[in-house]
């Protein structure tokens, strides 16, 4: 497929669509071509002024909830709130490269924005979904590595590419297991990849040599950059599908079916990196809400993982 726009997108009315971090970039520019092709989109943001403020008089309807992926409390607050059907939910907040930092929960920031948020909002809702979810990743992912036993960065030296890369990976081997255990349940919901290449965001502009936005003939506009959000949330695409740019090296033009690195494949490192992280990311204080064991009992059977698996290390 070559030169799809959003003007391909089929009619959405009667659809519902949720995006997180919609209230900018990527985000925002999909929540607006969902929106002007019928959907209701509702906007998960951080800050809820700025989020009105970004689609006050643009044409569709618009929900603008308040959400903070790296708070669990917040992700956990929002899924509960939640009532009726959702036909599509992209996974788009993230951040890149960001100094060492730890959450309310206590864990590190780039981790808890980029896959663990993701991974119990996508579980809560999961219940809600008709149609789809939309995990948004890198084609850094594909240098990504990832140490089970310390997947938080609490015994390793932080480095924030490095970090950046796990997360990128942990979401795509996420996406896998994901849809393996919709098929083991026979739901017709799909898991679903999608790389906007390296868009000129400000989500580059986060790291700190900001070297992204430094060298344009390599990479997407953020309008072409979100058509692959467009294409995986829209299209026909089959489950685990990954969506990206054609061009050279993923890193521009338009969208396309392509293939995810190979330790994006790796089915065994899938399932155990699902029982680790429902481990690390389990309601511990006294007194805080329960999430019902969803992460290991529900949407198929859990993996067992093998003798080697090293045991996640709770926050602290």
């Amino acid at each position: 497929m070559t030169n799809w726009t959003e003007n391909e997108i089929p009619d959405l009315t009667g659809r519902t669509v949720m995006i997180t971090g919609a209230g900018r970039g990527l985000g925002l520019i999909t929540a607006r071509a969902l929106a002007r092709a019928g959907a209701r989109v509702v906007l998960g943001v951080r800050d809820l002024e700025q989020g009105r403020r970004a689609v006050a008089g643009l044409p569709g309807r618009f929900d603008v909830r308040p959400l903070d992926v790296a708070d669990l409390g917040s992700v956990r607050a929002f899924a509960a709130a939640w009532s009726g059907e959702l036909d599509v939910l992209i996974n788009n907040a993230g951040v890149m490269d960001v100094p060492a930092a730890r959450t309310a929960d206590g864990f590190d920031r780039q981790t808890a924005t980029n896959y663990f948020g993701p991974f119990v909002l996508t579980n809560l809702l999961l219940g809600h979904v008709t149609d789809r979810v939309v995990h948004v990743t890198s084609q850094l992912h594909r240098q990504g590595r990832l140490d089970l036993a310390d997947l938080d960065w609490r015994t390793r030296p932080y480095n924030g590419m490095a970090a950046y890369r796990a997360s990128k990976l942990a979401v795509v081997l996420h996406s896998l297991e994901l849809q393996r255990r919709l098929d083991a349940q026979g739901s017709a919901v799909r898991s679903v990849l999608a790389s906007p290449g390296i868009a000129r965001t400000g989500l580059a502009a986060h790291s700190r040599s900001d070297i992204v936005n430094r060298v344009p003939f390599l990479t997407n506009s953020p309008e072409r950059g979100a058509l692959s959000l467009l294409y995986a949330a829209t299209r026909d695409v089959p489950g685990n599908a990954y969506v990206g740019p054609g061009g050279l090296g993923g890193l521009r033009g338009d969208p396309t079916l392509g293939r995810a690195g190979k330790n994006g494949l790796d089915e065994e490192l899938a399932g155990r990196l699902w029982d680790v992280t429902a481990e690390l990311v389990a309601p511990r204080s006294p007194g805080a809400a329960a999430d019902g064991g969803v992460y290991i009992c529900s949407y198929g059977t859990p993996r067992r993982a093998g003798p080697d698996r090293r045991p996640a290390t709770p926050p602290a």
